[in-house]
């Protein structure tokens, strides 16, 4: 199941060139109010069993009356997060062209939930900032709250995936006395998110997930998650043995090797740039710099 928010705020879902706002649909199949944000709703498993119901029924050839064009909708980000957490050189191939010391144990760092913005926004570069960059990413999205959960358990308590541009002023990430990775990745903006989610029954699992990256219709990024140092579960475990996960934090994964910073010469996002990531089982995320 693919489940969207609408800039209006409604939720949906997604099928092949079509959206089902999904409160109309389930009204008229009898059902009750789902609820009115995508957090809630991943809480909700009886929502969810009657969102899957209204997508399942307007998806029927003769019901097309009750879906809209996907090419005419404008689309937030699916959900605004508690909370992100992302982890730093975590495909092998990223962690060698950035070098430094072999990383026994995840690096984490927070994103705030102010970062996020949703498909096709023209994200805006502070003046201050030089050395924006990309970070093509497979995001987790946390169904069932989770703390000091084994690894072998740990993909129980996963809602969704989505995909995720962990984008980061690479000056205050390397060129400060003491680095500040959380704030050079914490602008407004910073976290494009989307275009939608996919549940995790229909996503499968997440051992082979192609990541990808264009600028400007140049690929930039390729990689799959065979690549993860620290693998979902184990990072799933691995946090929650320090914080409380709750339903719809994101975990952002990490990014192969290919972003700006670590190219020679060092390339960076401009005003006008277009930006589309691309996660297999999922869709393409696109925005552009403003």
């Amino acid at each position: 199941m693919r489940l969207a928010t609408l800039k209006d705020g409604r939720l949906a879902g997604v099928l092949p060139g079509a959206l089902v706002p999904l409160q109309e649909v389930v009204s008229l199949l009898g059902g009750g109010a789902l609820p009115g944000e995508m957090r809630a709703l991943l809480a909700d498993e009886p929502a969810l069993r009657e969102a899957a119901r209204a997508i399942a029924f307007a998806a029927r050839p003769e019901n097309a009356a009750l879906r809209l064009p996907l090419d005419e909708a404008l689309l937030d980000a699916p959900l605004r997060p508690g909370k992100i957490i992302g982890v730093g050189r975590n495909y092998a191939a990223h962690a060698k062209e950035v070098g430094g010391p072999k990383l026994d144990a995840p690096r984490l760092f927070l994103k705030p939930a102010s970062s996020v913005c949703g498909p096709g926004t023209a994200v805006r570069i502070p003046r201050a900032v030089t050395k924006p960059d990309w970070e093509a990413e497979l995001a987790v999205v946390i169904g069932t709250p989770a703390f000091e959960v084994e690894e072998r358990r740990a993909l129980e308590h996963v809602a969704a995936y989505t995909a995720l541009n962990d984008m980061t002023a690479r000056e205050l990430q390397f060129d400060q006395p003491l680095p500040m990775t959380s704030f050079a990745k914490g602008l407004d903006g910073f976290c494009p998110l989307g275009p939608w989610l996919v549940t995790a029954d229909s996503f499968g699992e997440p051992w082979a997930v192609e990541v990808s990256c264009t600028l400007n219709g140049e690929e930039v990024q390729r990689g799959n998650t065979r690549d993860l140092i620290h693998s979902i579960p184990a990072l799933i475990a691995h946090i929650s043995r320090y914080l409380r996960l709750e339903t719809g934090d994101v975990i952002a994964t990490g990014t192969p090797a290919g972003s700006g910073h670590f190219r020679s010469p060092p390339r960076y996002l401009r005003s006008g740039d277009r930006v589309e990531i691309t996660i297999s089982g999922i869709g393409t995320l696109r925005h552009s710099i403003a």
